[in-house]
């Protein structure tokens, strides 16, 4: 088991060397647009249009709540695109995040992880506009991840 390491940071520039997964959650409406994504689309084309495409091709393929896509970006680093919103959020039906999706698409990030030797990276994962909590979040993290000795970084930005 190895520590959950949180600093101050950009987490589309992780601070690790080799290999490289950065990870954040999506929703399930084909939405790419506001959050996190912004940043991940500034830096790198790839993962916003593996996403849209995944989602037009949805009858055919896996997407969905629990869905995990892994984009390669050049040079040893995948984002991975973790489907664990419904929708988005809307007046009081309650935050979009979906905790059992969360962590069954960590589990999967943890498996690419392991297979690619690569270190994990993500921002506060499904707390900001999907409306998670942190105190919910951090624990699937440490069981999917940590406990399986993938060395994972959660990023504050500044």
């Amino acid at each position: 088991m190895v520590p959950l390491k949180i600093i101050r940071g950009d987490a589309t520039s992780p601070q690790a060397s080799g290999p490289k997964i950065i990870a954040h959650v999506c929703n399930d409406l084909g939405g790419w647009g506001k959050g996190f994504v912004l940043a991940v689309s500034r830096r790198w084309p790839e993962p916003e249009r593996a996403y849209r495409q995944w989602h037009r091709e949805r009858s055919g393929n896996d997407f969905g709540l629990g869905a995990t896509q892994l984009v390669q970006v050049p040079p040893d680093t995948w984002v991975a695109n973790m489907v664990a919103q419904r929708g988005t959020r809307t007046g009081s039906s309650g935050p979009p995040i979906r905790y059992d999706a969360v962590e069954r698409c960590l589990t999967a990030v943890a498996e690419h992880a392991v297979r690619l030797s690569a270190t994990v990276h993500m921002p506060r994962i499904g707390c900001g506009l999907a409306g998670g909590r942190w105190e919910r979040v951090e624990p699937l993290i440490r069981a999917t991840l940590c406990d399986r000795d993938v060395a994972t970084t959660v990023y504050d930005h500044d």
